[in-house]
C-alpha cells in the first residue's frame, strides 16, 4: 500500500507570498545625504517585480529594480532567483555594476527555463562624490528630475538577463546634485491606462514628480502613486514598482 501525501497548497502559497514581501522589506541604514524609498504594487498575491537597497563598503549604497517575464508564480520564482543572485554577486562585485550584471546573467541563464528572462537596473551611489555608477539589463531607463533644469534619462542599457550566457554590459556614470530626484520604475507603472485607454506614460510620471512639493523620498513616492491612481482609477494590467532617491 502506498502512502498518500496531503499538500496544503493554500498554506504554501501564503508562505511564498510572505517570503516575497520580506525580501523587499529589508532594513537599510539611514543616510544624511540621501533619502530613498520604494514601493511595489502587485497585481496578484505573487508578483514579478522587485526592488532592493544594499549598503556597500567605501561609503556607497547600491539599489536595484527588476521585472521578470510572465505573471504570477513563474514570474515570482524568476524574480526571487534574480534577487538571490544579485545579493550574492554584490558581496564580490557590488561596486562594479557592469560586472555584477554579467555575473547575475550567467547564473540566471544556467538556472532558468529557456523562455524566461528578467530586466534589471543596478546603480551604485557614492555618497562622498555624489556620483552614480550604473548598468542596465534591458530595463526602463530611470529619470533624474531637477527643479530648474530639464530631466535626464539614463539611457545606457544591455540585453535582459538570462537570454544568453555571454551577454556583456556597459557602465554609465552621472553626477547628482542637491535637490535631484532619481526615479526608477517598471513598465507596469507607466503603462497604466485611464478609462479612454490613454497611457499614463513617462509624461505622467514626470508631471507627478515635478508637481509634488514633497520634501522626502517617501512623500514623493506617495505623490506619484496618488497621481497614478487618480489617472488610472485602479486600471493596472501589470505589477507597478517605483524606486525614489532624493538628494538633500
Amino acid at each position: 500500500m502506498s502512502d498518500t501525501m496531503v499538500v496544503d497548497v493554500s498554506q504554501d502559497w501564503a508562505t511564498a507570498c510572505d517570503v516575497q514581501q520580506r525580501f523587499m522589506h529589508q532594513a537599510v541604514p539611514a543616510s544624511l545625504d540621501i533619502a530613498y524609498a520604494a514601493r511595489c504594487r502587485q497585481l496578484r498575491a505573487l508578483g514579478g517585480d522587485c526592488h532592493d537597497f544594499l549598503p556597500l563598503a567605501h561609503d556607497s549604497m547600491a539599489f536595484a529594480i527588476g521585472d521578470a517575464s510572465g505573471k504570477s508564480l513563474p514570474a515570482a520564482l524568476m524574480i526571487a532567483n534574480v534577487q538571490s543572485s544579485l545579493r550574492t554577486a554584490a558581496f564580490f562585485v557590488g561596486g562594479q555594476p557592469a560586472a555584477l550584471l554579467g555575473t547575475v546573467n550567467r547564473q540566471l541563464h544556467e538556472s532558468s527555463l529557456a523562455d524566461q528572462f528578467a530586466t534589471l537596473f543596478f546603480g551604485v551611489f557614492d555618497l562622498a562624490t555624489r556620483t552614480l555608477r550604473y548598468a542596465n539589463a534591458g530595463h526602463n531607463p530611470p529619470l533624474i528630475i531637477r527643479p530648474d533644469a530639464p530631466s535626464v534619462v539614463l539611457e545606457t542599457t544591455g540585453l535582459p538577463l538570462g537570454l544568453f550566457p555571454d551577454s556583456t554590459y556597459q557602465e554609465g556614470t552621472h553626477r547628482l546634485h542637491s535637490g535631484d530626484v532619481l526615479i526608477a520604475y517598471t513598465d507596469g507603472l507607466i503603462e497604466a491606462v485611464n478609462q479612454t485607454g490613454e497611457e499614463w506614460g513617462l509624461h505622467g510620471l514626470r508631471r507627478a514628480a515635478l508637481g509634488s512639493h514633497a520634501k522626502g523620498a517617501s512623500e514623493l513616492l506617495d505623490a506619484i502613486f496618488a497621481s497614478l491612481d487618480e489617472f488610472s482609477q485602479g486600471r493596472l494590467a501589470d505589477d507597478a514598482t517605483a524606486v525614489v532617491l532624493f538628494l538633500r
